[in-house]
């Protein structure tokens, strides 16, 4: 069995990651077609970009997150916002050649950028995955939560997709719970990561989509109503381990 039709409404009962954000879109429609819209313009530049901002430290930490979420080799992976691929090609190191993962994302520009062979590549939303029931041994999503419509109908997805004793894994930035420390984040990544991306990128909407993510992580629900949907959607083991103070791994199990 697979998910609900991506053109299904979504339950009156929305949890959406943030309020509306009105510098960027309207209503719910717009916030679709200007993600949408904005990552497959910036897809290009998106990896080159990332890697001179992290400083090259990106693969090595995907890595690490996924090993201590219980990732293993011979699992079934699915990726939800695979975007270019940077969660999945560490995924792929640890899984080898006896398991196996499969991409989901809505942008098409993005996924136009992954390069793994051999890897299936679907378009499709969080909220109505297009795989069937029990398919996956691992479920992970770097990154996106702030772009979803619906965190509470993408846990449930999750849920659904996952084999009992399945293992999920969240990657996300939280805003810094200090004034200090959230003013500097805020100035880096409104200010520097769009003067970077301007200067170096090869499209135009490259410097709004960096200044667009502060935005988002500044609104963000916090961390504590992420890992009350998780339980809700009906996982265990809920849990949220932080690095440098804003790189938050939320981990939960499917019970067997």
């Amino acid at each position: 069995m697979t998910g609900p039709s991506p053109n299904a409404p979504l339950r009156p009962d929305v949890l959406a990651p943030h309020a509306p954000l009105s510098d960027y879109y309207g209503d719910e429609d717009d916030h679709q077609r200007f993600l949408k819209r904005i990552f497959d313009e910036t897809a290009p530049d998106y990896e080159r970009i990332e890697r001179l901002l992290a400083l090259g430290s990106g693969p090595w930490y995907r890595r690490k997150a996924l090993e201590r979420a219980g990732l293993k080799a011979g699992d079934q992976v699915l990726d939800v916002g695979i975007g270019t691929g940077l969660v999945a090609r560490e995924a792929l190191k640890l899984i080898g050649p006896g398991g196996s993962l499969v991409g989901v994302d809505p942008s098409a520009g993005m996924m136009s950028q992954v390069g793994l062979p051999g890897v299936p590549l679907l378009q499709g939303r969080a909220e109505a995955l297009p795989r069937e029931d029990a398919s996956a041994d691992f479920v992970s999503m770097g990154y996106a939560l702030r772009h979803l419509a619906d965190v509470s109908a993408a846990f449930a997805e999750f849920h659904r997709v996952l084999r009992p004793g399945g293992r999920l894994l969240v990657l996300e930035i939280t805003r810094p719970t200090g004034r200090i420390a959230t003013a500097a984040l805020r100035g880096y990544m409104r200010a520097v990561l769009p003067l970077v991306a301007g200067a170096v990128a090869r499209r135009q909407g490259t410097a709004q989509l960096w200044r667009y993510y502060w935005d988002t992580i500044e609104a963000c629900i916090p961390p504590q109503a992420v890992m009350d949907a998780l339980r809700a959607a009906g996982f265990t083991d809920v849990r949220r381990h932080v690095e440098l103070g804003i790189f938050s791994e939320y981990t939960a199990t499917r019970p067997a």
